[in-house]
C-alpha cells in the first residue's frame, strides 16, 4: 500500500462520516518558491487522490500566507531594486511589486502568480486562500477576540513547549495579535491596553504613532503564527496537513499548534505529517562552470524546464514524506529518467507491481501522454545534429528506433535545457578539421586501427549489428589478439578513446557504434583520413591570448608587505604534536550561496572525505584547485562558516602583498601524509 493511501486510511477512521476532507497546504510568497517547498503540496495532494480513490470528497486547500510581515528582502529582489528594506515589516501583500515586467499589483501577487502558473502545468486544482483578505474582511474577527481572551493560558501552552524560563512580568504584557500600523504600515507595534472585554485596545508604533484599535470592526491585524495555525484548522475544518520535518520535532510549531487547538479552540488538531527536505545534485558544482543553487532559481517552474511534470511528481510519489531525495542538475537526471520509464513501461505491459501502479497512477497529468523516448539518447545524439528535430528523426530512424518529432518533443526541450544550462560539458560537436595533434601521439598500432576504421566506414558495406561487431574486432586484429586474451579489453576502450579524441574531441560520448551509425558519414568521415598531408588551415593554432593579457587578467592589487611580527612565545614539543596537519587532495570545489569570499573545499585526508570552508575565493579559480594537495589542520574543532560545517583549517600564507596563498604539497606525497 502507498504510504498516501496509509494517511487516507488514517483520515477516514478518524472521522468516518465527514461530507468533505480537507487536506491543507500553505507558502508565505516571500520570494520565488522553490521546488523544495511544493512537497508540501504534494504530500496533500498525494492524499487527496488516495482519499477520492476510496470514494471520498475530497479538497486541496491552498492558504498563501500574504498577510505575513516581509522579514528579508531576497537578492534577487534587491538587484532590481535597491529601496525594499524599507518595507520590512509590512505584510507581503502590501509591499510594491519590484519588478517593472509585470503588471502584477503587489509583491505577493508577483510571487503567487510565477507559483500558480507552473501549478496549473501539474493538472492540481488547488482552493486558494488568500489570507490578508481573510483577516481584512473581518472573517476571523470572533477567533482573535477569543485569542485576546484567552492570552494568558496561551501563553502558558506556548512557555510549556519552551526550554527557558518566562521573564517576570512577560505574561502579563503578551499578546497573541500583531497591528499593522496605519501610517508606517509595519507591525512594529506594541498594545499598551486592552480593554475588559478585549474588543479594544490602545497601542504605540515605533515609528512614533499612537492609537485606539477596535477588534470588532479594525480588521488590519494579524494573530502570531502559532495561534493562527491552529485557528484556521478549525475556521476550514482541516483533517490533515504536512509540514518540514523541523515543524515535526518535540516541542516544534506542531507539538505547540495542537495544544492551542484542543485547549483554545476546542478543536481536534488534524493529522500531521512531517517531511524531509529536497536536495540540489550538481557535480558542475566542483568544476566551477555552473552552480545550481546561483545559477539557476529553482522554482518547480525552473525544473519543469528539466522534468516532465510527471517526473517531478513520480519522485515525490515514490519517496516516502520522511525520505529525501535529489533534484539532479548532473548526469543523475537521464538515470531518473530512464527509472521512471521503467516503471511506467512495467505499468503498460502489465509486469509492475501493485506498489508501482499506485506510485505511476499519483503521476497523471489530465490532459498529458507520456511518451517514454530514452533521454539519454535525445541528450547524446541531439547536441551533434544541433538538436535539429528532422534531423533526429532520421536518427532514431537509422538505429532502428524511428521515433516521430510528437514523441520526443516534450524531452528535446528539455534536454536542450539541461546540456546549455547544466551540464555544457556533456554537449557532442564533431570537430571542423582533423586533430593532428592528438593522432601523433597515437603509436603505430593504434593509427593502424584509425585508417582501418576509416576504410570500414568509407566502403559501407555493413548494418547496425555489423559495426558494432567490427569496432570491437579492430583492436583485436590490429593487435593480432582474440577474444581470451587479457589485454584486449584495454587495447578496445584505448581505440573507442581515440575515436572520441578525433571526432569530438573529447574522452568518451555516445555509445560508438549508434553515434557512427546515427550520423551522415559525410559529416565526420574525414576526420578519421590521415592519408594526404596537414593543410595550412590544420596547421594553424588557434590564436592564444598572449600572455601578457592572461596575466593581467590574474593579477590582483596588493598593498605593500605587512610588518614582519616577533615570533610568538615558545610551546612544547607535547603542545606541537597535538596538532595534526595532514596532506589533503581536494576533491571538489564549489561555491556557497550568499557568500562572496567563501569555497566549500572537500578533500581526501586518506582516510575519508571531509568538507572545510575557506575565505579563498577572491583568490583563485574553483577549477584551479581540483586535485590540488595541500596541508589541513585535521582535529579542528569543527565550527559552522556560512551556514556550512567546516571540518578543519587549510594552512595558508596570508600578507597583504599577496593576498591569501595556499601552501601546495608535491603531488607524489600520498595522502594522508603527516607534517612533521
Amino acid at each position: 500500500m502507498h504510504w498516501s493511501e496509509k494517511l487516507a486510511q488514517q483520515i477516514i477512521d478518524r472521522n468516518p462520516n465527514k461530507e468533505e476532507y480537507v487536506c491543507a497546504a500553505g507558502i508565505s510568497p516571500s520570494g520565488s518558491i522553490h521546488i523544495g517547498n511544493f512537497r508540501d503540496i504534494a504530500t496533500s495532494y498525494f492524499v487527496v487522490k488516495a482519499l477520492r480513490k476510496k470514494g471520498k470528497k475530497a479538497r486541496l486547500l491552498f492558504s498563501w500566507d500574504e498577510f505575513d510581515r516581509m522579514r528579508k528582502v531576497p537578492v534577487n529582489v534587491a538587484k532590481v531594486n535597491s529601496d525594499m528594506e524599507k518595507y520590512i515589516g509590512c505584510p507581503y501583500v502590501d509591499v510594491i511589486n519590484p519588478f517593472s515586467d509585470s503588471d502584477a499589483k503587489s509583491y505577493a501577487e508577483y510571487f503567487e502568480r510565477e507559483f500558480e502558473e507552473s501549478i496549473v502545468k501539474f493538472g492540481i486544482d488547488m482552493d486558494y486562500r488568500h489570507q490578508a483578505e481573510m483577516y481584512r474582511s473581518g472573517k476571523y474577527v470572533e477567533n482573535i477576540i477569543l485569542s485576546l481572551k484567552k492570552r494568558k493560558e496561551i501563553f502558558d501552552i506556548l512557555d510549556s513547549h519552551r526550554t527557558q524560563d518566562a521573564e517576570e512580568g512577560e505574561r502579563e504584557a503578551y499578546y497573541p495579535v500583531s497591528i499593522y500600523c496605519p501610517v508606517c504600515g509595519k507591525d512594529t507595534t506594541k498594545i499598551t491596553n486592552l480593554s475588559d472585554d478585549c474588543t479594544k485596545a490602545k497601542y504605540r508604533c515605533s515609528c512614533g504613532h499612537r492609537g485606539e484599535f477596535d477588534f470588532t470592526k479594525d480588521y488590519n491585524c494579524k494573530l502570531a503564527w502559532k495561534i493562527d495555525w491552529p485557528m484556521r484548522w478549525k475556521y476550514e475544518g482541516v483533517d490533515f496537513e504536512p509540514g518540514g520535518k523541523d515543524h515535526a520535532s518535540t516541542n516544534g510549531s506542531y507539538d505547540t499548534a495542537k495544544d492551542i487547538a484542543k485547549k483554545i479552540f476546542g478543536y481536534t488538531p488534524p493529522l500531521f505529517q512531517g517531511y524531509e527536505f529536497i536536495g540540489i545534485s550538481d557535480n558542475n558544482l566542483s568544476t566551477g562552470k555552473m552552480s545550481g543553487s546561483s545559477g539557476l532559481n529553482l522554482t518547480p517552474g525552473t525544473l519543469l524546464k528539466l522534468y516532465e511534470p510527471e517526473v517531478l511528481l513520480w519522485l515525490y510519489a515514490k519517496n516516502e514524506p520522511l525520505k529525501a531525495f535529489n533534484f539532479c542538475l548532473d548526469d543523475g537526471i537521464l538515470r531518473q529518467y530512464f527509472e521512471f520509464d521503467k516503471m511506467l513501461t512495467e505499468v503498460r505491459n502489465g509486469t509492475a507491481n501493485d506498489l508501482t501502479k499506485e506510485i505511476m497512477d499519483l503521476c497523471k497529468v489530465d490532459g498529458r501522454e507520456v511518451n517514454c523516448v530514452p533521454m539519454g539518447l535525445i541528450v547524446q545524439l541531439g547536441s551533434v545534429v544541433d538538436f535539429n528535430e528532422k534531423m533526429l528523426e532520421i536518427v532514431f530512424q537509422k538505429i532502428g528506433t524511428p521515433y516521430k518529432y510528437e514523441e520526443f518533443k516534450d524531452r528535446l526541450e528539455r534536454a536542450k535545457f539541461w546540456l546549455e544550462k547544466c551540464s555544457p560539458e556533456n554537449v557532442n560537436k564533431l570537430c571542423n578539421k582533423r586533430n593532428w595533434e592528438i593522432y601523433e601521439t597515437l603509436n603505430e598500432n593504434e593509427k593502424k586501427e584509425i585508417a582501418e576504421l576509416y576504410s570500414f566506414l568509407r566502403d559501407g558495406k555493413y548494418d547496425l549489428d555489423g559495426l558494432q561487431t567490427e569496432l570491437y574486432a579492430i583492436p583485436a586484429r590490429i593487435n593480432g589478439l582474440t577474444k581470451e586474451d587479457k589485454n584486449l579489453k584495454s587495447l578496445q576502450s584505448a581505440f573507442f578513446r581515440n575515436v572520441y579524441r578525433l571526432l569530438i574531441n573529447k574522452d568518451k560520448g555516445p555509445r560508438l557504434y549508434l553515434f557512427l551509425y546515427a550520423i551522415e558519414k559525410e559529416r565526420y568521415l574525414g576526420l578519421l583520413d590521415f592519408s594526404t598531408p596537414m593543410t595550412e588551415e590544420e596547421a594553424r593554432k588557434e590564436e592564444e591570448p598572449k600572455e601578457e593579457a592572461v596575466q593581467e587578467e590574474k593579477k590582483a592589487v596588493y598593498g605593500d608587505p605587512d610588518p614582519v611580527l616577533p615570533v610568538k612565545e615558545e610551546i612544547d614539543i607535547e603542545e606541537f604534536v597535538k596538532i595534526d596537519m595532514r596532506v589533503c587532495k581536494i576533491l571538489k570545489c564549489q561555491e556557497i550561496r550568499k557568500s562572496h569570499s567563501c569555497y566549500k573545499l572537500t578533500l581526501f585526508d586518506g582516510l575519508d572525505q571531509r568538507v572545510i570552508v575557506s575565505s579563498i575565493k577572491n583568490e583563485y579559480k574553483a577549477e584551479e584547485l581540483i586535485g590540488k594537495k595541500i596541508i589541513v589542520i585535521a582535529n579542528l574543532k569543527p565550527t559552522r562558516i556560512t551556514g556550512v560545517t567546516s571540518n578543519g583549517m587549510l594552512l595558508a600564507a596570508t600578507n597583504t602583498a599577496c593576498g591569501c596563498k595556499l601552501i601546495f604539497v608535491d603531488d607524489s606525497v600520498p595522502e594522508g601524509t603527516p607534517i612533521k
